[in-house]
């Protein structure tokens, strides 16, 4: 086996020692957002049932499973997951107490959400809160679609000085985050990142979803009217 050792130490023990594939490792990805309403896809699959773990650690830092050191101060993030037919199987907003660190703001709105999952290909997306998946299917899309949601809804009558990525802590400085995100997909066999604005190259299976020739980006954009 090639699974390497989670370093983020407030994660429980159950997540190191899941039962895997063999050859199931885990696999980092770190990026930015360009605004509020963006949506970063990712598609991973399973060689057989599995206990697959996805965390992210950029709201209030921490070390990622690569052992690379994540800033605190990244947005609010959300997580929803979809089998290969892109039916909604589940989605994250917090990780449970004692899952993931405590921000500065005494908040801890990072996500952490472990599935048994069969074997077989995968797609799961990071959002920024609130823009959930509306469901069952990926094709609804999500709630919001303005670039400057967290605003629109009010956030930055707290205590966020900008336009985008505000948080709804109300803790002076803490409210205003930024745009980068850092995502760990934990115990699969791969695992890749789907490109934000660019359709999905006819190379790249896309697991028998249905979404053929309009691409990912179709899909981040489309919200229930």
């Amino acid at each position: 086996m090639s699974i390497r050792t989670l370093a983020l130490a407030v994660l429980p023990a159950v997540a190191l020692i899941s039962t895997a594939p063999a050859n199931a490792t885990n696999f980092s990805f770190t990026g930015n957002f360009s605004n509020d309403a963006e949506v970063q896809f990712f598609d991973f699959s399973v060689g057989s049932t599995s206990n697959v773990t996805f965390v992210t650690y950029s709201y209030a830092g921490g070390t990622n499973s690569a052992g690379a050191s994540i800033a605190r101060g990244g947005f609010d993030p959300i997580l929803a997951v979809f089998d290969g037919a892109g039916n909604l199987i589940d989605q994250n907003d917090d990780g449970a107490p004692g899952t993931v660190p405590t921000d500065i703001s005494g908040a801890a709105f990072d996500t952490f959400l472990m599935l048994s999952l069969g074997a077989g290909n995968y797609h799961v997306a990071v959002m920024q809160y609130r823009n959930f998946a509306i469901g069952p299917t990926l094709a609804e899309g999500f709630e919001q679609s303005s670039p400057t949601f967290t605003s629109d809804l009010g956030y930055s009558s707290l205590n966020c000085t900008q336009t985008m990525f505000c948080d709804v802590s109300n803790l002076n400085s803490a409210a205003n985050r930024d745009s980068h995100w850092a995502f760990d997909i934990l115990n699969v066999d791969t695992a890749v990142v789907i490109p934000n604005e660019t359709p999905l190259p006819a190379a790249l299976p896309l697991f028998a979803t249905g979404i053929g020739a309009l691409g990912w980006g179709a899909f981040r954009r489309r919200r229930k009217s």
